[in-house]
């Protein structure tokens, strides 16, 4: 069993990761913060973040930006990110098992988990007719 210390400052951050549905940066979260009025150091924002992280109460995304972002939700599921405008959304359709075991054999590692991200164009920037 794995033991938590969730501090006032940690619970806040938990409690913004896990109500956004935007995978948040670490500075939105930061900002989201102080629009609740709280007023927390970066350095108490990107420790609670690598706690939450490590204690997989939240999951880091590095999905090639410069900025992680985070998702509090821990149950199996994709992303999709926005080439355009960098949105980024869950995907919920699961891996096939039969690509997993392709890749597998093809590079003789045991897989133990697979997230897939893919890239396109969301439909609000389809709709702006960006040129992508």
């Amino acid at each position: 069993m794995r033991t938590l210390n969730l501090t006032s400052q940690r619970q806040a951050v938990y409690d913004v990761v896990r109500e956004a549905h935007d995978h948040p940066t670490a500075a939105d979260v930061m900002n989201r913060l102080m629009e609740r009025g709280y007023n927390l150091a970066y350095g108490t924002v990107y420790n609670s973040l690598r706690y939450l992280t490590d204690k997989e109460l939240i999951r880091e995304l590095k999905l090639g930006e410069a900025a992680s972002r985070y998702d509090g939700r821990m149950d199996d599921h994709q992303h999709i990110i926005c080439q355009v405008c960098g949105r980024v959304d869950e995907v919920m359709s699961e891996v096939p098992h039969d690509w997993i075991d392709t890749v597998a054999h093809e590079t003789g590692y045991n897989i133990a988990h697979a997230h897939v991200v893919f890239g396109g164009v969301c439909k609000e920037c389809q709709s702006k007719r960006i040129r992508y």
